[in-house]
């Protein structure tokens, strides 16, 4: 394999769960309270702008625009997050091997550019990826693969010689319709999602060798 591509929440850093708490506590504050796990429904391995539309489905009355929504959602997570070290230490270790052996190694995300850039840098990641892709840089989110195929041509090297970290079905679902080798990390007390598709199953990403 020439090409290592990983999700960012919820396989590099813990913030899936927050994302979802986030959504929980904007919603209630807007007048449409929802559950955790009709949260997680909306936001678990999907883009920013899914989650959004998601979001204008369900509250047609949310008068704010994507970005608007997007500041406002932010800040509860940010409030959340600063209360944690969000870094899934097996993930940042596998990336930071394999950047290390001088393998391609990238991020590929749902999440708005800035925020991967902020968690990089938490990581200290910044110098172990050649770049990272961001919801910004394609339309359709997963399980569409767009955003793996994007990152195959950016580096010019062909589906079947690139390995995709993910953790959400969404995730595993674009990796495997890429055409891609797709590890699945399944960490205990995390949402239950489908990711029986993938090509290895691992709790720690750690434990991954070549």
């Amino acid at each position: 394999m020439k090409a290592y591509f990983f999700d960012l929440d919820g396989t590099l850093i813990d913030t899936e769960v927050i994302w979802c708490g986030a959504l929980v506590e904007f919603c209630s504050r807007h007048g449409s309270p929802i559950t955790y796990d009709e949260s997680v429904a909306i936001v678990y391995g999907r883009s920013w702008n899914d989650i959004y539309r998601s979001m204008t489905r369900r509250f047609p009355n949310l008068n704010l625009g994507m970005f608007e929504a997007q500041l406002e959602l932010e800040d509860f997570f940010y409030e959340i997050r600063t209360q944690t070290d969000v870094r899934i230490p097996g993930s940042v270790e596998l990336l930071k091997r394999l950047s290390s052996q001088g393998k391609s190694c990238c991020v590929v995300s749902g999440s708005p550019r800035d925020m991967i850039n902020d968690s990089l840098r938490i990581m200290r990641c910044t110098r172990d990826i050649e770049f990272y892709i961001g919801s910004e840089d394609y339309t359709h989110g997963k399980p569409a693969p767009d955003c793996y195929l994007l990152a195959s041509r950016k580096l010019k090297i062909p589906p079947c010689e690139c390995v995709v970290f993910e953790d959400s079905e969404a995730g595993v679902k674009a990796g495997k319709t890429a055409g891609m080798y797709v590890v699945a990390l399944s960490r205990p007390n995390r949402p239950i999602q489908n990711i029986s598709s993938a090509d290895l199953i691992l709790e720690n990403l750690s434990d991954y060798k070549e």
